[in-house]
């Protein structure tokens, strides 16, 4: 979880599963703690190379927290397996796409 100058980026690497999801979920708990409406959560999925159902239940689940704080969560570069697990389940409007941050730390 890195704080940036427009958002608070989560960077997970390689596979989330039922071993790795926890990770995530507290990876994004972390982020949600910085985050505010001007400065969203964004899940660079760039060096992501496989998510399963305990990844989706994370995302899900940090959106919800985030949606009752006022805070969106976005997505940036999110690789084909991913888009695909999320429009079957019919949730890929809840996380919107846009590009990767700056690697500009907050001071």
């Amino acid at each position: 979880m890195e704080v940036l100058d427009e958002a608070v980026a989560v960077r997970p690497v390689g596979e989330i599963d039922i071993t790795t999801g926890p990770h995530l979920s507290h990876a994004l708990a972390e982020a949600l703690r910085h985050a505010t409406p001007a400065r969203p959560v964004v899940v660079d999925c760039s060096r992501l190379t496989f998510c399963d159902s305990a990844g989706l239940n994370a995302l899900l689940v940090a959106r919800q927290a985030a949606r009752k704080a006022g805070v969106d969560i976005h997505l940036t570069s999110p690789n084909r397996q991913l888009l695909r697990l999320l429009d079957i389940a019919g949730i890929v409007a809840l996380f919107p796409l846009r590009p990767a941050p700056c690697n500009r730390p907050r001071p």
